[in-house]
């Protein structure tokens, strides 16, 4: 039988990412969702999954749950013995963070605090956690590499995530059968080769290639270029974009590691590339041949300059390595490719509870 894997946040922009590549690694994938960053479909479950489902022609088993109700996690876990668990659900928007703190303090680490203890009670010793380049704040040297200091965050969604860090490292520190690895992600963007899942935030998009997709197609008018006076290369901030199907495929390689008894391990997932805002805005007009219309405007609170990855370590230990480039990434960014924005539905808003990643408009 296959081995079961709980995906919490399974129905966002990149926990569905990563449920696709469950299924085709041979594993069964359980997932639970509260639908704060998902659509909700037919039957009371996430689009995304429904759209899975079809396009694998599967079935997924799919639980409407929030993390902070404990007794109802541990339902689940009764239910049903996990080889591992991928841990995606919380709240994930930078500038948000910064405007209710309180709640990104209790929602994101309670909800990570009952999922450890459930885990530890049900002996299911192995996660992948999915964490952010938030955690190394304003970087002191670039590239990026896992060695680059931690918990100078700039915003309190970052905070969270060193926090999360912190315990999860501390419990396989206490309970030496545990195994964990914290997959530090850059900046996620493009969708399933198929079209059928990608990142559509309802609302305004707080990342920047939904945004600059939504501009293409006429739903917004205009982009606001957050800051053109960084220390970059034309004053805009500057990020290291990886396609969330690389990103996916990098979680099934921590799911192998994970298997070697390897204790606490921390990896980027990023290109080892950086791209700045406007670089970003060209790429995109290139892939959809409209031109995208934006303004400067001011700086935000929590941004920083640049940040772009040393994915060498990930490529060592893992086996694994980014493999789209930058044209793919913009031309799977695309709703317009169908001419019907909806076609993506399944959402990120912003950034992460699958990932909040650090600001600038590339957040």
């Amino acid at each position: 039988m296959a081995e079961k894997v709980l995906v919490t946040g399974g129905g966002g922009y990149i926990g569905s990412h990563c449920v696709v590549e469950l299924i085709e690694a041979g594993y069964e994938p359980i997932v639970v969702d509260n639908f704060s960053n998902a659509v909700r479909g037919e039957g009371d479950v996430p689009e995304s999954i429904r759209r899975i489902e079809k396009l694998l022609d599967t079935n997924i088993e799919f639980h409407e749950l929030d993390l902070l109700d404990k007794p109802g996690l541990e339902n689940v876990f009764k239910k049903h013995t996990f080889c591992a668990v991928m841990h995606f659900a919380g709240l994930k928007a930078v500038g948000e963070s910064v405007e209710q703190s309180l709640r990104y303090y209790r929602v994101n680490l309670t909800a990570s605090l009952n999922l450890l203890e459930v885990m530890q009670a049900h002996r299911v010793h192995n996660l992948v956690f999915s964490s952010s380049a938030t955690v190394y704040g304003d970087p002191q040297r670039l590239p990026i590499d896992e060695q680059h200091p931690v918990g100078g965050c700039t915003n309190p969604y970052g905070k969270t995530k060193f926090f999360i860090e912190e315990m999860i490292k501390d419990h396989c520190k206490a309970e030496k059968d545990w195994n964990a690895v914290l997959l530090r992600y850059f900046n996620p963007i493009g969708a399933h080769c198929s079209g059928q899942i990608g990142e559509d935030p309802q609302g305004i998009p707080n990342n920047l290639l939904p945004y600059v997709a939504q501009v293409a197609i006429g739903r917004r008018k205009c982009l606001s270029v957050f800051g053109n006076d960084y220390d970059t290369l034309d004053g805009t901030g500057v990020r290291d974009y990886i396609h969330v199907v690389d990103l996916a495929k990098g979680h099934i390689a921590a799911l192998k590691k994970l298997k070697d008894a390897c204790g606490c391990k921390v990896y980027n997932l990023g290109t080892g590339r950086g791209y700045s805002v406007l670089q970003m805005v060209k790429a995109m007009e290139k892939a959809s041949g409209r031109e995208i219309a934006y303004k400067v405007a001011p700086r935000r609170e929590g941004d920083i300059a640049s940040c772009y990855a040393d994915p060498r370590l990930a490529e060592a230990e893992l086996a694994w390595k980014a493999e789209f480039d930058l044209e793919r990434m913009c031309k799977d960014s695309q709703p317009a490719k169908t001419q019907d924005s909806k076609t993506l539905l399944s959402i990120n808003a912003g950034n992460h509870l699958n990932v909040s990643f650090v600001g600038a408009w590339p957040i």
